[in-house]
């Protein structure tokens, strides 16, 4: 595995990452969340469909793709408690997800753009590129947990609906593109797992998440006399001896 360089699991998951935030963006500005399907009888009338989304409502009669009704305003008044935590929950989780990218985006810049010597003007760094990696995909999982769980909360919040009013609200596909965004989070934190895994045994502090001493700093010795190495605490003075 070609952990020096940088290695195609990696640039696969920041792929994958990419196309999960870029998911989630879809999944915040859909108004294709909840749908309120009022039927008539009336057969000169026809049926409305409300499709509620976190920030507007459209209404729209059957057969029609026009808005009878947009209410850009919705989000401030949003009456349903899992659309108004999803309101939180998505803008957060994709917050989580780009830093998540901006770091993983700097372990690989690191692996590719840095001698294979450690240079000692870095030393004082915390994180190098293993631990970057490490890092995101840390955050890559915890931004999959933030927008997974109020997602699925979703599905069984039209439960409660439909029993509290009349059986007319289901979810819509804007739930089933936010689920697989925050799985392709979970994936992409697995791999970026599965590479340091497989990194963390090298030697190197290349691959270390933290240098525990400075790298290029080593130690060079210099030819003392046995009288100079008498005591811990006095001062090394090299005895030179002069032949004649």
């Amino acid at each position: 595995m070609g952990c020096r360089d940088v290695h195609a699991a990696t640039v696969l998951s920041f792929l994958c990452g990419i196309a999960s935030v870029a998911g989630l963006f879809a999944g915040t500005l859909l108004p294709n969340w909840r749908k309120l399907r009022l039927i008539t009888f009336n057969r000169n009338e026809k049926n409305l469909t409300i499709y509620t989304g976190l920030w507007v409502k459209c209404a729209r009669y059957d057969g029609s793709s026009d808005c009878l009704m947009y209410d850009r305003t919705w989000y401030l008044s949003v009456d349903q408690l899992d659309l108004r935590v999803l309101q939180f929950a998505l803008p957060l989780s994709i917050v989580i997800a780009m830093g998540a990218l901006l770091l993983c985006l700097i372990g690989m810049c690191n692996t590719a753009f840095n001698s294979s010597v450690p240079n000692i003007k870095l030393a004082k760094c915390l994180v190098n590129s293993a631990g970057c990696h490490l890092v995101a995909g840390l955050l890559f999982f915890l931004a999959g947990t933030v927008s997974l769980s109020p997602s699925i909360w979703a599905i069984f919040y039209n439960s409660h609906l439909n029993r509290k009013f009349e059986p007319v609200f289901t979810f819509d596909y804007a739930v089933f593109v936010t689920i697989a965004s925050s799985g392709g989070l979970f994936m992409t934190a697995l791999l970026l797992f599965v590479w340091y895994c497989a990194c963390k045994s090298l030697s190197s502090p290349f691959w270390q998440p933290l240098y525990s001493h400075a790298p290029g700093m080593h130690t060079y010795s210099q030819p003392y006399s046995s009288r100079s190495r008498l005591s811990a605490i006095e001062i090394d003075i090299p005895v030179v001896s002069h032949s004649t």
